[in-house]
Parts: structure tokens; C-alpha cells; sequence
């Protein structure tokens, strides 16, 4: 059984840093490409990171590039979403899901795509407030 759990979100002043963790049970997450995205209340999910399996090239939004971070941990079965300078527009439910293929990890970064589609298996989600 495939199951992915997120956890690390809370609240954070803006300009603050949270990390958050994608912890898989029944597959390895080195294997597949993994991403991370967030969806607030009545918007579509967007500001997709990837990792790739393949060699590790990570692909972001253009609303994170720079300021957020995935990385992987294959000892701990993790994917990890370092979020830096978090603003006001940051808060969200920020879900990690696995990539029906290398090619969905780079569709993140471009202006049309559709995570529903492009990534199979997703985690319940972690919810992340910026606030003063």
C-alpha cells in the first residue's frame, strides 16, 4: 500500500523559514520523481518543486524558484520542501505527491500543466500559515 505523509507545517511570521517533510511508506522514493504543491482555499493547486529520480535535478514554480528548496533524504524515505522568505501569499495546504513520470517533474516549472494528472499517489497534506 502506497502512502505518503506530510507533516511540518504550522505557523510562520512572514520573511520565516519551514521545512516540510514527505514521508513515504510502500515504495521507495529515490525511484520516482516526487513534488511538492500547495492549494489555498478556493484556488487550484499551483507552485509545484520537483525532484527527479533520475539524476536529481529539481524543477520549480516561478512563485518559489529561489525560495524554496526540495531535496530528498533515501535513508529516511523523505522529501523535503525547505521553504525560505516565506510571504503572505505562502499560506496554504502544501501536498507531496509521486510523478506518474520523468516528464511530470518538468511541468512544474511551466506556465500550463496539470498535477492531477501528472502525479498518481498524494499525501493528506500539511497546512502552513504566515502570519505576524
Amino acid at each position: 500500500q502506497v502512502q505518503l505523509v506530510e507533516s511540518g507545517g504550522g505557523l510562520v511570521q512572514p520573511g520565516g523559514s519551514l521545512r516540510l517533510s514527505c514521508a513515504a511508506s510502500g515504495l521507495i522514493l529515490e525511484n520516482y520523481c516526487v513534488g511538492w504543491f500547495r492549494q489555498a482555499p478556493g484556488k487550484e493547486r499551483e507552485g509545484g518543486s520537483c525532484i527527479s529520480s533520475r539524476d536529481g535535478s529539481t524543477y520549480y514554480a516561478d512563485s518559489v524558484k529561489g525560495r524554496f528548496v526540495i531535496s530528498r533524504d533515501a535513508a529516511k524515505n523523505t522529501v523535503y520542501l525547505q521553504m525560505n522568505s516565506l510571504k503572505p501569499e505562502d499560506p496554504a495546504v502544501y501536498y507531496c505527491a509521486r510523478a506518474v513520470d520523468s516528464l511530470a517533474c518538468t511541468y512544474v516549472s511551466g506556465y500550463y500543466h496539470s498535477p492531477q494528472i501528472e502525479y498518481d499517489y498524494w499525501g493528506q497534506g500539511t497546512q502552513v500559515t504566515v502570519s505576524s
